[in-house]
C-alpha cells in the first residue's frame, strides 16, 4: 500500500509540475506585457456597425498564424532535412515571446478582451503540448529510426514531408480542423515499404494524424455549435473606379462611401493578395473593418526592420520575419515601396 501510495505522489507532483510549467507563459504574459490604453472615442468610422471588427484582433490574429507559419517552417526543414531538425523549443518559445509585443502594443488599440485572451491561451498551450510530445518522440525514437535507417531516405520520408507542405499551404487560407488527416493516414499504409524506417513512420505518423483527426472532429462540433467567424470583411478604397474594381477577382463593389468606394471581400491570404493587386493599380486604402492601424508581417534577409515591434528568424529559411504596424492609409504605398521587404502577410481583423 506504501509502493502505491508513493508512486500515486509521484504522478501528482509530476502532473502538478506540468500543469504549472504550461500555466506559466499565460500567467507572463498577464503580468509582464501590459501596454498604455489609449482613449479611441473620436474615430469615426465609416464602415456599418455591422462590419466593424475590434483593432486589436489584428495583432492578436499573429498568434494563430504563428501557428501556420511553425507548420511551414517545419515542412521547409523536413523537405530535405529530418523531423528532429526542427527547433520545437524554438517554435513554441517563439509563440509566446511574439505575443508578449503584441498584448503590449493591442491596448493602444482597445485592448483585449477576455475572450480572445482565453482563445489565444488555448491555442497557445495546445501548440506547446504538441510540439513538446513530437520533439520528444523525434529526439529519442525518431532519431535512433534515422540513425538505423542510414543517409538513404525512405519512402514515407518523402511522403511525410509532401503531407507536411500540403498541409502548411492549406493552413493559409482554411482551419486546420478541415483537413482530412484520416486520407494522410491512409495514404502511408498504401504508400508503406518494409524497412524499418517505412513501418516507424507509418506508426508515429499514423498515430499523429489519427489523433489529430479525432481532436478535429471535436472541434468541428464545438465550432458547429457556437458558429464560425464572419468570412469576409469590408473596405473603404480610392484611387479606382466603381468598374476598375468590379475587375478584381475576390472583389465585390458595395457603392460610394465617404471619399471612397466600399468593397467586399474574404479575409486571409486572399485579402493580402487582394490589397497586393490594389496598390499595384493605384488604390489607397482608407478604412478595413473600420480600422486605421494594421500589422503586417515582411520577410527580409536582415535581423532587423524600422517599425518592427518584433523580429526573428525563420527556421527552414535563411531569412528573418518582422511584425510592422501600420497606418491603413498609408498601407497601399508601403506595399509598393516596401524598402527592400518582402510582403507576407497582412493581417485583418
Amino acid at each position: 500500500m506504501n509502493f502505491v501510495w508513493r508512486w500515486l505522489r509521484r504522478l501528482l507532483l509530476a502532473l502538478g509540475v506540468i500543469v504549472i510549467a504550461l500555466a506559466a507563459p499565460p500567467v507572463y504574459v498577464e503580468v509582464a506585457c501590459r501596454g498604455d490604453t489609449i482613449d479611441q472615442t473620436g474615430q469615426q468610422p465609416l464602415i456599418a456597425p455591422e462590419w466593424r471588427r475590434a483593432e486589436s484582433r489584428t495583432l492578436l490574429t499573429y498568434p494563430e498564424w504563428h501557428i501556420v507559419h511553425a507548420y511551414d517552417d517545419y515542412a521547409a526543414v523536413i523537405a530535405e532535412g529530418e523531423p528532429h531538425d526542427f527547433a520545437y523549443l524554438r517554435a513554441i518559445s517563439g509563440f509566446w515571446t511574439t505575443l508578449c509585443p503584441l498584448t503590449q502594443a493591442a491596448a493602444s488599440m482597445g485592448g483585449v478582451t477576455v475572450e480572445t485572451k482565453a482563445t489565444i491561451y488555448t491555442i497557445g498551450v495546445s501548440f506547446t503540448v504538441e510540439l513538446l510530445a513530437k520533439a520528444g518522440y523525434e529526439e529519442t525514437l525518431g532519431r535512433l529510426a534515422v540513425l538505423l535507417r542510414g543517409s538513404a531516405r525512405a519512402p514515407l520520408d518523402d511522403l511525410g514531408a509532401a503531407q507536411a507542405a500540403e498541409y502548411a499551404a492549406f493552413l493559409q487560407q482554411n482551419p486546420w480542423y478541415k483537413w482530412d488527416f484520416a486520407a494522410d493516414a491512409e495514404a502511408l499504409r498504401q504508400s508503406a515499404g518494409g524497412s524499418l524506417r517505412d513501418k516507424e513512420r507509418r506508426f508515429a505518423l499514423g498515430a499523429e494524424y489519427r489523433a489529430k483527426a479525432a481532436y478535429a472532429r471535436v472541434i468541428a462540433a464545438a465550432v458547429a455549435e457556437v458558429g464560425t467567424d464572419e468570412p469576409r470583411l469590408r473596405s473603404v478604397v480610392s484611387g479606382l473606379s466603381t468598374q476598375d474594381l468590379s475587375q478584381i477577382e475576390g472583389v465585390t463593389v458595395i457603392g460610394p462611401l465617404g471619399d471612397g468606394i466600399e468593397i467586399e471581400t474574404e479575409r486571409y491570404r486572399v485579402y493580402t493578395r487582394i490589397l497586393e493587386r490594389l496598390a499595384l493599380d493605384g488604390a489607397d486604402i482608407l478604412e478595413i473593418a473600420g480600422n486605421d492601424e494594421i500589422l503586417i508581417t515582411a520577410l527580409s534577409e536582415k535581423p532587423s526592420a524600422e517599425g518592427a515591434i518584433n523580429s526573428f528568424p525563420r527556421q527552414g529559411y535563411a531569412d528573418f520575419r518582422h511584425l510592422i504596424v501600420v497606418p491603413v492609409a498609408g498601407l497601399a504605398a508601403r506595399l509598393r515601396d516596401l524598402n527592400g521587404l518582402t510582403l507576407e502577410h497582412v493581417h485583418d481583423y
